[in-house]
């Protein structure tokens, strides 16, 4: 009798262990559809930043304890009060900012969690008159919140830059 409930129990374990277990495997249409959400959102975002300046980052971007971002020119990776305070600090000297992803590529992880890589081709005018070209290439995570997407870590960085005086 002792035998047979060993061998139970080991079943009950086994069974419960399976059916607790998260799928990590996405259908294709899991991928696309996150895909597509992801991309909508990351179009959203540069959308936002040119309607609203570099503040409107503040709703892209993933305000937990898990969130960090390595910028342009930075050597580590920053927490969020410290992006939000440089983005703060910079959006008052830009007049207009445009950004649209030369490419893009989007790897579903799991059914909230993505990552993505591209190139992002940047236009920007500050309050001085000087017109900038960027390019910036950026890899990163994110990940779905009830609120939607948001960008939870990643690294940019400048790529070649152009500076020209805007003439009226």
């Amino acid at each position: 009798m002792l035998l047979f409930q060993k061998w139970a129990l080991h079943i009950v374990i086994l069974l419960l262990t399976i059916s607790c277990k998260q799928t990590t495997t996405l259908s294709s249409v899991e991928k696309e559809q996150i895909k597509s959400e992801v991309n909508k959102m990351l179009l959203a975002y540069h959308e936002a930043i040119e309607k609203d300046g570099l503040t409107a980052e503040f709703n892209y971007l993933d305000n937990s304890s898990a969130f960090f971002w390595i910028p342009p020119g930075y050597q580590q990776a920053l927490k969020y009060d410290s992006v939000r305070n440089i983005l703060e600090k910079t959006a008052h000297t830009l007049d207009k900012v445009r950004f649209k992803w030369e490419n893009l590529s989007i790897i579903p992880l799991s059914i909230d969690l993505a990552s993505y890589h591209g190139i992002v081709a940047g236009h920007m005018l500050d309050t001085a008159g000087v017109y900038s070209k960027v390019r910036i290439i950026e890899s990163g995570l994110i990940i779905k919140r009830k609120s939607g997407w948001k960008l939870l870590s990643g690294q940019s960085a400048l790529l070649p830059t152009t500076l020209e005086r805007q003439t009226d």
